[in-house]
C-alpha cells in the first residue's frame, strides 16, 4: 500500500472529522492537515507521523516516521498530545500481489528513502520536485521512454 502526501483535502477539516467521529477536542488540540491518500477506501484514515508517537497499532516506516491507523492517535491529537508532526491521509493506493514489484522492474517508479521534511512539509506543490532532487534527478531530464543498460 502507499499514501499520496502532496494532495491536500480542501473540503475536509480535522475538527469536522473529530466531530463526525465523536472525539472531543480540547482547546490545545492542533489542527493537522488532511490529504487525499489514494483512490481506495476513502473513508479509511491513516496518520503518518513523527516517530515520537507509538501505540500498539503503530507501524514503523523508518527511524523518523511511523504510521498509525487506529482511533487512539486521533484521540491523542484531539487532546493536544500525540505525535509532534503528523499528516492524515484519507484513502490509500493499493496493488495486487507482485504488481508493484513488476512496475518498479519496468522503471514505472522512482524510489528513495522517505525524508520527513518532504513528507510533512507545507509546500505540497514542491514535494515531488524535492523528492526528485533527493535522487539527484532534474525533472526536466526525464523521458517517457524507459530502457535497460
Amino acid at each position: 500500500m502507499g499514501l499520496i502526501v502532496n494532495k491536500p483535502q480542501t473540503k475536509v477539516k480535522f475538527c469536522d472529522l473529530l466531530d463526525q467521529l465523536k472525539i472531543a477536542r480540547s482547546p490545545v488540540a492542533r489542527d493537522i492537515s488532511i490529504h487525499f491518500g489514494g483512490p481506495v477506501e476513502h473513508a479509511r484514515g491513516f496518520v503518518l507521523h513523527s516517530s515520537d508517537y507509538k501505540s500498539s497499532g503503530t507501524l514503523r516506516v523508518d527511524d523518523n516516521i511511523g504510521l498509525t491507523a487506529t482511533r487512539d492517535v486521533l484521540e491523542g491529537l484531539a487532546k493536544g498530545a500525540g505525535p509532534k508532526i503528523s499528516l492524515l491521509a484519507l484513502g490509500y493506493s493499493g496493488w495486487g500481489p507482485g504488481q508493484l514489484e513488476a512496475e518498479i522492474k519496468r522503471n514505472g517508479w522512482l524510489t528513495c528513502e522517505p525524508k520527513s521534511e518532504i513528507v510533512f512539509g507545507d509546500a505540497n506543490e514542491e514535494k515531488w520536485t524535492k523528492a526528485m532532487n533527493v535522487l539527484g534527478i532534474d525533472p526536466i531530464t526525464l523521458s517517457g521512454t524507459a530502457g535497460h543498460a
